[in-house]
């Protein structure tokens, strides 16, 4: 966590719940998002084996600061990319954000003939990150499981492109993608921007409500495919917090494997809101390696990403595994 003893001497309002600290949390987030994101990126870029020049649009997501020029145009500075790139900013739309920019490069990658779409999500636990409150619980359960993270994937339609050589194997095909929002349920995860920086609320129904609704999400993407024993699938669920994986693995019967990377970036990395998911796809690759098995999607050909946020929004992406080499 980009959070420091000398950041809070130097901004008293931080350690204070409710006092004006805006400005403060904005002048670090400006400057730190884009150079986490950076870091994603460039490792990303580094496994993907071309030229950063090759990079034909950039979507960037984060819900952690708020400027002009944004994020993608900074990332875009400090990682090289052409003055051309198509850049598409996301701000604001929290934990399901990554699931909402596989949708937008899929569209992207389909649509323009040659697209190498680079997606990065990044955020700093320090946009909401407050003192102890007596009259307002859900800090501390942001303050137990919110953490610093960035991820990146970049997605192709294949070669189309003349000028660019795909040299490594795809890992996933995105074969569908929706977002569903769940009627009724705007404040169940709420965050407004105040002099205090990000003032959040999450329902303690959060977890049920979710849970509750997995199951149509699946129904709509996987039904053409004639499933409907959920164990068939590889997962990639967005560690939101303990509640909310054991509700899903409850309300769909999923074997206590099913969700082990999820578990795993919750406990390793915590929250760290759109990356995260991002973290489970690529913990379940070098599961898969790790542990022999066929192809990136655990032994399973067919998977979802699930990423949920505010709305209730929830992101549902297919997947299909390639084998290893």
């Amino acid at each position: 966590m980009h959070l420091t003893e000398a950041i809070i001497k130097e901004n008293q309002n931080l350690g204070v719940y409710g006092a004006p600290s805006f400005d403060a949390r904005q002048d670090i987030l400006v400057r730190e998002v884009p150079k986490l994101g950076m870091e994603a990126a460039v490792k990303a870029v580094e496994e993907w084996g071309q030229s950063v020049s090759n990079i034909t649009h950039l979507i960037f997501c984060t819900s952690s600061g708020i400027h002009m020029p944004g994020a993608d145009h900074q990332l875009a500075k400090l990682i090289g990319l052409e003055p051309s790139v198509q850049r598409f900013m996301i701000y604001n739309q929290g934990c399901f954000a990554a699931g909402t920019a596989l949708r937008l490069a899929k569209d992207l990658a389909e649509n323009n003939a040659g697209a190498q779409v680079l997606i990065v999500c990044c955020e700093l636990n320090l946009v909401c990150f407050h003192a102890p409150s007596e009259t307002v619980p859900d800090v501390l359960v942001g303050s137990a499981i919110f953490s610093d993270g960035a991820a990146a994937v970049i997605v192709s339609a294949g070669g189309a492109n003349p000028n660019t050589t795909i040299d490594r194997q795809p890992l996933f095909q995105i074969i569908s993608a929706n977002q569903t929002v769940i009627p009724n349920t705007d404040e169940f995860v709420a965050a407004k921007i105040r002099e205090m920086g990000m003032d959040y609320r999450l329902s303690r129904d959060l977890p049920k409500v979710i849970s509750n609704n997995i199951e149509q999400c699946l129904l709509k993407l996987f039904a053409p495919f004639g499933i409907d024993d959920w164990n068939r699938l590889f997962y990639t669920v967005h560690p939101g917090g303990p509640a909310v994986l054991r509700g899903i693995e409850e309300k769909l019967g999923l074997t206590s494997d099913k969700l082990g990377t999820s578990w795993h970036v919750l406990s390793e990395y915590g929250n760290m809101g759109c990356p995260s998911v991002l973290f489970v796809l690529d913990e379940l690759r070098r599961k898969s390696v790790d542990e022999g098995k066929s192809t990136t999607g655990d032994g399973q050909e067919l998977g979802v990403l699930l990423g949920f946020g505010p709305g209730l929004t929830v992101e549902t992406v297919g997947l299909r595994s390639f084998a290893l080499n």
